[in-house]
């Protein structure tokens, strides 16, 4: 992003600032890849890519959380508020570029410091809906205080270490296959090309000339794949052949495939580093239910309305 268009997307952001509600995203369960290598987007769902994230904010020398950076009026705004800002503000500051995002933080804190007096100028800080506003905020802060310091210090390397063993305990291999195929959009011209293969031309550089699917820029290979992981006339044909074995033509929605098996052999688990995070967050996801569930077990929650009660005890927070 160029610093000219940095500019007013900052002022925009800064206009638009309030603050954000804690949201923890967790998945239930880790994502077992079985794929040394994906196969093509025409043939495999694949999960989408998770937002990137904005790289954290720093000065170019540590300093201490009480830093004072700024004064307003006589008050003072600290380093420690602006990594406040700053967990506030995680999606926003991926606008903005590196360089840039401590002084939009300040600018932020500036901003909300001004607009904060005014406020008790006019004494909205004695109004209701500031009360009501003030105590969803405190709870919110415990929340997250409570989260940081009860739910997240569960993550350890020991307890990822035993989750990933016991997901390995209940690992069930599973055959699979490594093919390259060469995609074309008619069966004559899958005919042809299966002619030059079978008079002595190589498979993958054929896939490499002809392919009509991003596999073709290496040599059609797809990698590793299961049952499931395929449309299902390319997966019968693929699981019919032996090694070294070519297939006819096999027609599937998106066109005509020739398929060489390269390779069968039994799944495994992946080693831990390969799927640390998602091990982690699934301790991270039972470590919080194991939390919610002991404190609930001790408190009465009661919901009039009948429909929201069995909305919010299908979401399991009753």
């Amino acid at each position: 992003m160029s610093s000219d268009f940095a500019a007013p997307v900052a002022g925009l952001l800064r206009a638009v600032f309030i603050p954000a509600v804690l949201a923890v995203s967790l998945s239930t369960a880790p994502a077992w890849a079985q794929n040394d290598e994906p196969a093509p987007a025409a043939e495999q769902a694949t999960p989408a890519a998770p937002a990137e994230q904005a790289a954290p904010v720093a000065p170019a020398e540590p300093v201490s959380p009480d830093t004072v950076l700024a004064t307003v009026g006589g008050e003072e705004i600290t380093e420690a508020d602006l990594v406040l800002a700053a967990e506030e503000l995680t999606q926003e500051l991926q606008s903005i570029p590196a360089e840039q995002r401590r002084g939009f933080l300040l600018t932020v804190v500036i901003d909300m410091k001004l607009m904060a007096s005014a406020a008790r100028e006019d004494g909205l800080d004695e109004s209701e809906a500031f009360t009501r506003r003030l105590a969803y905020l405190e709870d919110q802060a415990l929340r997250r205080a409570f989260f940081n310091s009860i739910v997240e210090t569960q993550v350890t390397e020991e307890a990822v270490q035993a989750a990933y063993e016991d997901l390995v305990a209940d690992f069930t291999p599973e055959p699979e296959v490594r093919a390259r195929h060469i995609l074309v959009p008619t069966e004559q011209e899958a005919n042809e090309i299966r002619a030059e293969i079978e008079a002595g031309r190589d498979f993958a550089d054929a896939a490499s000339e002809y392919g009509t699917d991003g596999t073709s820029a290496n040599g059609g290979d797809l990698g590793y794949f299961s049952s499931g992981m395929m449309v299902p006339e390319f997966e019968q044909a693929a699981m019919a052949l032996e090694v070294g074995e070519m297939s006819q033509p096999v027609e599937s929605q998106f066109g005509f495939h020739l398929i060489y098996l390269e390779d069968r052999r039994l799944s495994e688990a992946p080693p831990l580093e390969e799927v640390r995070q998602q091990v982690a967050q699934q301790v991270l996801y039972e470590s919080y239910e194991a939390a919610i569930e002991e404190i609930k077990s001790d408190v009465e929650i009661e919901i009039d309305d009948a429909d929201l009660a069995a909305q919010v005890e299908a979401q399991g927070g009753i």
